[in-house]
C-alpha cells in the first residue's frame, strides 16, 4: 500500500537560487504512507528488529522572509516502523502552531535565524522573533515524540506511531516563559527521565530541567551564565548533567547596541558546568577547557571521581552574522557547513570532581560529526560511537564511521558517489548482548536515482554493507538528527 495523505502547495520561487533550497535541499509537500509489500526492497528486514526510526529535517514551504538559512524550514518528520520483517514508512511535517498560521495565512510570516530583525510577530527562539519550525532534534519519551528546533522552542508533541499532532504537556507551560525547550535533550532509558536546557538573549540565560518518566516536570531551575550563550547540546551521565558556556557567542559590545555578530572569542575559555540531575545552580562545579565549540557530543559517563565527556570541537567555528545580509551571506552560510574550515574531530574531556583540574585529548584526525551511541548506553560507560563522515559539498554526508574507543580503531562505510545519508540510529536486535548487537538505519537520497532510501546496515560489521534498502516513495531533502524507538518504549517509559 502506498497512500497520498496530503500535499501542503510548496511556493518557494523557481527563481531563488539560495543554494540551501536546490539539489539535496528541495523541499517537498507530499505526505505519504507506504508499507514494504508495496516498496521495493532489496534484501531482507531482519525479523529481531523492532521498534521506530524516526528523522527529522527542515522543509521551506513558502518564500521566507529574507535570506533562508537550511536552519528555518518547517520540521518533517521520516519514519519507518519496523516489525517481524516487515516495515511502514511515513512522513508528515510538523504541525506547529507557526506552520498552521502560515498555511492559513498562504505565506511566511517569520523571518529565519539570520534576519529576526524582520520579524513583526511575537515568535520563538533565543532572540523570541523566530517560527517556532520544530524541525532539528526530534525524541520519544513517555511514548511520545517531541520535536524541537536548535534555538529553543515548544515541546512539540507526535504519536510515535502515525506522526498525528498531540496536545502539550502541562510541563511546557512552565518552561514556555523562559523559551521552551533546547534540541539535544537526553533521555535516560533507565529511569525515564528526559533532562534538557534552553537558553535566551534575557536573564537568566539558560535555564536546566528534569521532565519524569510520566511526562511531568521534576526539577526546573534557572542557570547564572556570565551573558548570552548560544549553546547547542547537553552532557547526561548516571548523576549529572554537562552544560555547555563556550566562547562562540554574540560580541556583547555590538549585542547592546542591537547588533548581533556571532565571534569566536579564541581566547576565552570554554566552561563546562557539572551539576547533580537534580541540582540547582549553587550545586554547580565549573570546569574551564581549552577555547572550542562544540555541536553535538557523541556520549558522557563516570569513571570514579571522573567525569568523562567525548564528542566533536571544532576550534574554528563558522556562522553567518545575524542581522542585515549582505551579498557574502550564502557564501558565509556555507562556510558553516565546509568541513575544511570548521574540522569538527572526536575529542575528550575527562573533569575531575576531586581536583576541579580538566584533561583533553583528541580521538580522532579525520572529519566526523552527528556522532550517536545506542540509546541503552546514554549515560554510561560504552565503547562504540557512529559518526557521519562529511563529503564535500554543504550537509553531504558520504558515510558512517565507527569508532571502537577501546581498542581505538574504526571502522567505515561509505554510501558511494552522489549519495548522502542522514544521522544514523543503533537499533538494538531482540534479546542483544552486546553494545552493537543489532542494526544501524539510515536514510540515504541518492541525487543520481532521483530517490531514497531507508538502508540497514549490521552495526558490528558495517564494512558488509546493507543488510537490506528500501526504496521510499519520493525523494527526501536533506535531514537533521534523528531517533530510534525501542518497541517496548513506543507506548511509554519502561519503568
Amino acid at each position: 500500500m502506498i497512500t497520498l495523505e496530503n500535499e501542503i502547495k510548496i511556493t518557494v520561487r523557481e527563481d531563488n537560487d539560495n543554494p540551501l533550497l536546490r539539489d539535496h535541499f528541495t523541499p517537498i509537500g507530499k505526505e505519504y504512507t507506504a508499507t514494504t509489500d508495496s516498496l521495493e526492497v532489496i534484501g531482507e528486514i531482519p525479523k529481531d528488529l523492532n521498534g521506530i526510526y524516526v528523522r527529522n529535517g527542515h522543509v521551506q514551504v513558502h518564500e521566507p522572509i529574507g535570506v533562508y538559512h537550511a536552519f528555518d524550514g518547517d520540521g518533517m518528520l521520516h519514519a519507518v516502523h519496523f516489525e517481524e520483517g516487515k516495515a511502514t514508512y511515513r512522513n508528515r511535517f510538523v504541525r506547529t502552531t507557526g506552520f498552521l498560521a502560515e498555511q492559513a495565512a498562504g505565506k511566511s510570516l517569520w523571518p529565519g535565524i539570520l534576519e529576526p530583525h524582520l520579524g513583526t510577530r511575537r515568535g520563538w527562539g533565543s532572540t523570541g522573533l523566530m517560527k517556532d519550525n520544530a524541525g532539528t532534534d526530534v525524541i520519544c519519551h513517555a511514548g511520545k515524540l517531541i520535536a524541537t528546533m536548535s534555538q529553543c522552542s515548544e515541546g512539540n508533541r507526535i504519536d510515535p506511531r502515525t506522526l498525528e499532532p498531540l496536545d502539550p504537556d502541562l510541563w511546557n507551560t512552565t518552561v514556555a516563559p523562559h523559551q521552551g525547550i533546547c534540541s539535544h535533550f537526553k533521555v535516560d532509558n533507565d529511569t525515564g527521565e528526559l533532562m534538557f536546557f534552553n537558553f535566551s538573549e534575557r536573564p537568566p540565560y539558560m535555564h536546566y530541567g528534569v521532565v519524569g518518566s510520566d511526562s511531568t516536570l521534576k526539577h526546573y531551575t534557572p542557570i547564572e551564565l556570565p551573558g548570552v550563550r548560544w549553546p547547542h547540546d547537553l552532557g547526561v551521565t548516571k548523576n549529572y548533567s554537562i552544560l555547555h558556556d563556550l566562547p562562540f557567542i554574540f560580541d556583547p559590545e555590538l549585542l547592546a547596541k542591537g547588533e548581533r555578530k556571532v565571534t569566536f572569542f579564541d581566547t576565552m575559555p570554554a566552561r563546562f558546568g557539572i551539576i547533580p540531575r537534580h541540582g540547582t545552580n549553587d550545586d554547580i562545579q565549573w570546569f574551564e577547557a581549552s577555547p572550542c565549540f562544540i555541536l553535538h557530543l557523541s556520549n558522557c559517563y563516570e569513571n570514579g571521581d571522573d567525569v568523562v565527556m567525548e564528542g566533536c570541537i571544532t576550534t574554528s567555528p563558522q556562522k553567518p552574522q545575524v542581522g542585515k545580509q549582505t551579498r557574502e551571506t550564502i557564501k558565509n552560510i556555507t562556510e558553516n557547513f565546509d568541513k575544511s574550515l570548521t574540522r569538527y574531530r572526536m575529542h575528550r574531556w575527562t573533569f575531575n570532581l576531586k581536583t576541579g583540574k580538566t584533561k583533553e585529548e583528541y580521538l580522532d584526525d579525520e572529519i566526523t560529526e552527528f556522532p550517536v551511541v545506542s540509546n541503552e548506553y546514554v549515560g554510561k560507560q560504552y565503547r562504540y560511537s557512529y559518526n557521519a563522515i562529511l563529503g564535500d559539498r554543504p550537509w553531504w554526508i558520504s558515510g558512517v564511521k565507527k569508532y571502537d574507543l577501546l581498542t581505538n580503531s574504526f571502522q567505515r562505510y561509505e554510501f558511494g558517489e552522489g549519495r548522502t545519508g542522514s544521522e544514523c540510529q543503533i537499533a538494538l536486535r531482540d534479546g542483544a548482548v552486546d553494545e552493537d548487537d543489532g542494526y544501524l538505519i539510515t536514510l540515504v537520497t541518492d541525487m543520481n536515482a532521483d530517490r531514497s532510501e531507508c538502508v540497514i546496515l549490521d552495526a558490528k560489521d558495517i564494512t558488509r554493507g546493507p543488510i537490506a534498502t528500501i526504496v521510499l516513495p519520493l525523494r527526501i531533502p536533506n535531514g537533521a538528527h534523528a531517533c530510534w524507538v525501542e518497541a517496548d518504549r513506543i507506548d511509554g517509559e519502561r519503568v
